[in-house]
């Protein structure tokens, strides 16, 4: 036995990166357990542990006092000279307790311990991996579904898609492949735990990232994320060359790459706008795929009115108010639409000083609407 222990314990070292001294500690506390346990002794023990020559030896260890209260942890100094003379108070002595069928428990013992920590090891590999995968994506299998997760084969895991981070507009089938956000990674007594998600505004940043390579070297990049999953998502994007036009990089060669995001998100719509620090042009830009008059900025209240032409105003809400929605997401400013007629009653447009823009200059040139549908219709 002590041969195949001594084989397994190099062999995790090896492969599992687990300590052998690591493991025989915890095999020693593990024997010592047993002991107590199968022999009902309540005594201060000590495991000798040889597997170079196949030996589990268990002594009791017992402190040396002048007057004996409890004998299974104590021996009288008379008694422990006759041992050995040089024996002091205080000083300890050990003797064999080793009981006949030892051998049997302490192997049954030892493979326990073994596999107990090949298993915390194999864990704790799993948990490093995937703590440093928080915030991104992987290829995963659906492998089961039921009222609360979908079970997600990650390869050496399975990670849990609860119900409220499924797409509406998705029906999922064991086997089904599909790309998922990891948002969350718990260490349980069982091992790791992995949450992801299909809705997660940080899938469809990861998506572009992956799929856009000036995203990917940092020449474009994605300044925010408003996303409603399913049916619409928005992103800002930026670039500080001035030659690079950010909004082209992600829609690609005739829309090619930005149709791989929308196919992978099952026909999501995806508004690409120019960023600006002018909140003017952002907001602007934001409304894509409507036409903006003007733009009145309320510093104090991080607030914008917004002034469309009458044939535009419900295509800049949007259906439900999706739109404006999606726009105060991305831009984090309070929005309130104007049809122009309602802005001149209100006085408010045109305005009597300098506009701060020109309505051809707000017009969201800079931005890409993926095949959108009229929300006038």
């Amino acid at each position: 036995m002590s041969s195949e222990l001594l084989d397994a314990l190099n062999h995790l070292e090896k492969e599992k990166g687990i300590s052998r001294e690591v493991l025989l500690e915890a095999i020693e506390a593990a024997l010592i357990s047993a002991y107590r346990k199968n022999f009902n002794q309540a005594q201060n023990v000590r495991i000798d542990l040889n597997l170079d020559k196949g030996t589990m030896r268990v002594f009791a260890r017992k402190e040396v006092v002048e007057e004996v209260f409890d004998p299974r942890l104590e021996i009288s100094l008379e008694d422990a000279r006759r041992i050995n003379p040089n024996y002091q108070v205080e000083d300890v002595v050990e003797l064999e307790v080793t009981p006949r069928d030892f051998g049997r428990i302490a192997a049954q013992t030892a493979k326990q311990v073994v596999t107990q920590r090949v298993r915390e090891a194999e864990r704790g590999i799993i948990y490093s991996e995937f703590i440093d995968r928080e915030e991104d994506i992987m290829n995963g299998i659906v492998q089961r579904i039921d009222s609360r997760y979908i079970y997600i084969s990650l390869g050496k895991i399975e990670a849990l898609l609860p119900t409220s981070e499924q797409m509406p507009n998705e029906q999922y089938k064991p086997h089904d492949r599909i790309k998922v956000y990891i948002t969350k990674v718990e260490k349980t007594q069982k091992g790791p735990q992995i949450f992801v998600s299909r809705t997660h505004p940080g899938l469809l940043k990861r998506l572009f990232e992956n799929e856009v390579p000036e995203i990917y070297d940092g020449t474009v990049e994605i300044k925010s994320v408003a996303r409603e999953a399913g049916d619409r998502s928005k992103i800002s994007v930026h670039s500080d060359n001035p030659e690079v036009d950010p909004v082209g990089s992600c829609v690609g060669p005739k829309g090619q790459r930005v149709q791989v995001i929308v196919n992978e998100l099952k026909g999501e719509k995806i508004d690409i706008v120019k960023w600006s620090e002018d909140p003017v042009v952002f907001v602007a830009n934001a409304l894509s795929p409507s036409k903006v008059l003007d733009v009145i900025v309320h510093e104090e209240e991080k607030a914008t009115t917004v002034i469309v032409p009458d044939y535009q105003l419900s295509l800049a809400i949007g259906k439900r108010g999706q739109n404006a929605r999606l726009a105060a997401k991305l831009t984090g400013w309070k929005i309130d639409i104007k049809s122009e007629t309602d802005a001149r009653e209100a006085g408010i447009y045109p305005r009597d000083e300098d506009p701060l823009l020109t309505s051809a200059s707000i017009q969201n040139e800079d931005s890409y609407d993926l095949d959108f549908e009229d929300e006038n219709e």
